[in-house]
C-alpha cells in the first residue's frame, strides 16, 4: 500500500498542470479514517494527513521553490510550534524590530510565520512567494520524507522542535476539546485521544516516525537540520536561542549579549507575555481553513503536566512505545 501511494504521488508530481482530477482520484484511493474534530484523515506517504489539507500538501510538494536563505520551522501539532515561531521570528528580525516595535505585539505568531499546508497553499496551488523579505520564514507539520524535494536538496535551514510525547498527548487533547466546543461538536475524551496517539493515527503521525525522521537528518546533516526539544528551551532559553541564532547565520554579538538582547527576546516570547497580548486574547485565525480561537494556542506550556492527567498504565504504555520506536536511534525523553 505504501509503495502504491508513493508511486501515485510520483506520477502526479511529474504530470500535467491541470491535474486536479488526478489529485482527487489519488485522495479517493487512499485509506481513510474518521479524525479528531476534523471529519477525515487519509494515509498519505505513510503519514495521516487531514484529508482536506491533502491538495495543499501536494501543491507545496509540486510547486514550492526553496531559496538558500529560507528557514523552515517544523513540528508536530502541540509541540511548541507557536513558541518557536515567536522566538525565531524575533531572532531573525532583531535588527529590524526591538521589543517595543515587534510585530508580535499586533500579530499572532501563526500570521508572522505561515504554514505551507494551512495558509500559503490553502487557496492557491501556486502562491507567489518571491516577494517575501529574506530570509523567508515558513512552517509546516509535514514529515521530513514528504517535504518538497527542493526543501531537502537546497541549503535552506530546517529548525525542528519536539516535545515529550507524554505532554504532547495531553496538550493536543486540550486543544481538540477547545476546537470541539467552538464548533459545537461532541467532546473528545482523553482516553480516546490517548488511544489514537498510541496507534500513531493523529494528524501528521505516527509521532515516532515524525520525530525520528528529523532526528536522523539532524545527526547526518547538522548544518541543515537543528533539532530542538521543548524541555531544553524551558530549561536554558538563553543557550538555546544562541544555538538558533548561530544555526541561521545570525549569531548574537558580544554587545547584544551584554545588552541583554537575548533575555529581552525570551521575555517577549514567553507564554505569559504572548498570552496577555490583546491580539492573542480573542478572535479566530481566519487564515486557517478551520477557524481556531487564538487563545487556544496559549494554555499552560508546562513541562511534566502529564502527571496530572495520565494514569500509571497510560504512562507505561506510551513509555514502552517511545522506548521501542525512538530509543534505538538515541532519541529519549524523561518518563518519570
Amino acid at each position: 500500500m505504501a509503495h502504491q501511494q508513493l508511486s501515485s504521488q510520483s506520477a502526479i508530481v511529474g504530470g500535467e498542470e491541470d491535474d486536479e482530477e488526478a489529485i482527487d482520484e489519488l485522495i479517493a484511493s487512499l485509506p481513510q479514517r474518521k479524525g479528531v474534530v476534523r471529519p477525515f484523515q487519509s494515509l498519505y506517504q505513510n503519514f495521516w494527513c487531514p484529508t482536506y489539507l491533502l491538495p495543499n500538501v501536494i501543491g507545496f510538494q509540486r510547486h514550492f521553490q526553496a531559496k538558500h536563505k529560507d528557514i523552515l520551522l517544523v513540528s508536530q501539532p502541540k509541540s511548541g510550534t507557536t513558541w518557536l515561531k515567536a522566538l525565531v521570528f524575533s531572532v531573525v528580525n532583531r535588527s529590524r524590530f526591538d521589543i517595543f516595535s515587534t510585530p508580535l505585539l499586533t500579530s499572532h505568531p501563526h500570521h508572522l510565520v505561515p504554514f505551507f499546508e494551512f495558509q500559503l497553499y490553502g487557496s492557491n496551488p501556486r502562491p507567489d512567494l518571491d516577494g517575501l523579505a529574506e530570509p523567508r520564514l515558513f512552517s509546516t507539520h509535514i514529515p521530513y520524507a514528504s517535504l518538497a524535494e527542493c526543501a531537502k536538496q537546497s541549503d535552506c535551514r530546517i529548525i525542528y522542535i519536539c516535545r515529550n510525547p507524554l505532554d504532547t498527548v495531553v496538550s493536543s487533547w486540550h486543544f481538540y476539546l477547545e476546537m470541539a466546543r467552538s464548533q459545537d461538536q461532541p467532546e473528545w475524551s482523553l482516553e480516546e485521544q490517548f488511544e489514537t496517539y498510541c496507534q500513531g493515527k493523529t494528524s501528521f503521525g505516527p509521532f515516532w516516525e515524525h520525530m525520528v525522521g528529523y532526528w536522523k537528518e539532524s545527526l547526518e546533516r547538522p548544518h541543515k537540520v537543528l533539532f530542538l526539544k521543548y524541555e531544553d528551551l524551558k530549561e536554558d532559553i538563553v543557550g538555546q536561542l544562541k544555538k538558533v541564532a548561530g544555526f541561521v547565520g545570525l549569531p548574537f554579538t558580544e554587545v547584544e549579549e551584554e545588552g541583554g538582547v537575548i533575555q529581552q527576546i525570551a521575555k517577549m516570547c514567553s507564554l505569559k507575555t504572548l498570552k496577555d497580548l490583546e491580539v492573542n486574547k480573542s478572535g479566530e485565525l481566519p487564515a486557517m481553513i478551520m477557524k481556531v480561537e487564538k487563545r487556544s494556542y496559549f494554555r499552560k506550556g508546562e513541562v511534566g503536566d502529564w502527571v496530572n492527567h495520565l494514569t500509571p498504565s497510560m504512562v507505561d504504555r506510551l513509555s514502552s512505545i517511545m522506548k521501542e520506536k525512538m530509543s534505538p536511534f538515541g532519541l529519549q525523553f524523561n518518563t518519570r
